[in-house]
């Protein structure tokens, strides 16, 4: 695919600055991964001669094999053996990208995306925020809400430029952003009525939210329920769970920065770690959100043998030189195992796979001429079930409620599969697959409701429910607020692929 090119023009496009390079070389970078595309034709597998194909189990010694690409074509398998295994926990102290490493795929996109020194979120990503919220009433219709949005959009990049311009910002918006500060009332209605019905006046409103981007949300839930339940306010706690410091840092300056936001200095508290290393329980009820949060975390790459449905877990191997290959072992990791166990069981076995499911199927896709002998990919979201293991383990009264998109347009080839793009000169430049320069890329998946919902269930033990992006606003949200002279709404009409879940 195209990775390999990728990988070697950011590696001489980044190995200064990034705001030191020209105009042309990045642009020239678009260029040759189009010209790449042109070129792509039919992937296959290749491994060693497989004397077990066909048999039902394979021996646990049975070779790695090595995903083909039509840009190299030498065999790794002796780098495969020498090469240290490592995960994304022990790269956090490295401030280069690693090289001469194999890693398992979650590991290899959890290090993109969140190291501290070269993750996507940790140096790369600014938040777009409109200015003063849009006043909808005085719109036309949804077009003249996205032309004033594309306006206020340069504008603000614009601004950006001409305090330090870059060619490689990564800029990127939020529902909260847009629709400020009627979004962020929405989920305060929510969270007030389902307090009151619940725990008040027995315990606190504690609200938790990960991955809380500018702060925005935070501060427009805090601001409705100041002003329209002073009661609840003041028994009300906001706490931050942001892993990038860089945006921690920003949620607190926001904190401070007017006299009104600064009222709520007391209720809040900004922690600056990842979920995934909480350890400290909250026995007490209390409300945890996550807002487009379950699109980037990492998941793990599998195929299927075609004749035995044998899962394989996907290797990804970085050369010295820093390119980037993948390998498949018949050996699952404990929690990619763990992940289809527990599918299986929350979904009575009634779930999508990437081959066919009849016998006949099968046989005709191994035995079409020039046949790959696995499966298309498949994405499953192993980071997702260990948030959920974190949220029954530590947070057992918690009442979840989030919202992500349930289908992605223009994602990399296989099942689940993510869109992978980064941004040049204001341009966005979506690839075919996430083995990509660390840190440049957004590797943002789709969530299946479906399954995360039953999943969420058998490891919490807790009831739910699903609800599309406009039922879930039409219920919470002021309406009104938001129409346009045409009746448009586009509180309602945007993010038609997008979901919300919630404990009841």
């Amino acid at each position: 695919m195209d990775s390999p090119v990728v990988t070697q023009l950011f590696r001489k496009l980044f190995r200064h600055h990034p705001a030191c390079q020209s105009r042309r070389n990045l642009a020239a970078l678009a260029t040759a991964i189009h010209n790449v595309r042109r070129l792509q034709h039919h992937r296959s597998m290749s491994s060693r001669p497989n004397p077990q194909r066909g048999h039902k189990v394979m021996p646990k010694n049975e070779s790695n094999w090595q995903q083909r690409s039509p840009f190299f074509h030498e065999d790794m398998s002796e780098e495969y053996q020498k090469y240290p295994m490592v995960t994304a926990d022990e790269l956090r102290g490295r401030k280069e990208r690693p090289r001469r490493v194999r890693m398992l795929m979650r590991d290899f996109i959890e290090d993109s995306l969140y190291n501290p020194h070269y993750g996507y979120f940790s140096k790369q990503v600014v938040i777009f925020t409109p200015g003063e919220p849009f006043n909808f009433s005085s719109l036309k219709d949804e077009m003249e809400f996205h032309s004033l949005l594309s306006k206020r959009y340069v504008q603000f990049e614009d601004e950006l430029d001409a305090a330090s311009p870059s060619e490689t910002r990564q800029l990127w918006y939020t529902p909260t952003e847009l629709f400020r500060p009627y979004y962020g009332e929405a989920i305060a209605r929510y969270l007030i009525a389902n307090y009151k019905l619940t725990t008040y006046p027995y315990h606190d409103l504690t609200i938790y939210e990960m991955g809380a981007g500018r702060g925005t949300l935070m501060l427009n839930i805090l601001d409705y329920i100041r002003d329209v339940d002073p009661a609840v306010y003041k028994r009300t706690k906001f706490n931050i769970i942001e892993i990038s410091t860089q945006l921690a840092t920003l949620q607190n300056s926001q904190l401070l920065r007017s006299a009104a936001s600064r009222g709520h200095a007391d209720k809040v508290e900004i922690i600056n770690q990842s979920i995934f290393d909480w350890k400290q329980p909250v026995p007490s009820p209390c409300f945890f959100l996550a807002f487009e949060v379950f699109d980037n975390f990492a998941h793990d790459i599998l195929r299927y043998d075609l004749t035995t449905e044998q899962p394989m877990q996907g290797i990804v191997l970085i050369s010295e030189e820093g390119d980037f290959y993948e390998f498949y072992t018949p050996t699952l990791d404990p929690v990619a195992s763990r992940f289809l166990r527990v599918r299986d069981a929350a979904t009575g076995g009634r779930y999508k796979v990437p081959y066919p499911t009849s016998r006949v199927g099968r046989w005709l896709a191994a035995n079409r001429p020039f046949a790959p002998n696995l499966s298309a990919p498949e994405y499953i979201p192993t980071r997702l079930m260990q948030f959920f293991d974190v949220l029954g383990r530590y947070f057992p009264a918690h009442r979840l409620l989030t919202s992500d998109f349930h289908s992605l347009p223009d994602a990399v080839p296989g099942l689940n599969a993510p869109i992978v793009q980064t941004r040049f000169q204001r341009r966005p430049v979506p690839v075919t697959t996430p083995l990509v320069h660390q840190g440049y890329f957004d590797i943002m998946f789709p969530t299946d409701f479906r399954i995360s919902e039953s999943m969420y269930r058998v490891i919490t033990g807790k009831l739910t429910r699903v609800l599309s992006h406009e039922e879930f606003m039409r219920r919470w949200a002021d309406i009104e607020e938001t129409d346009t002279k045409s009746g448009e709404n586009p509180l309602l009409g945007w993010y038609k692929n997008a979901s919300v879940m919630y404990t009841v």
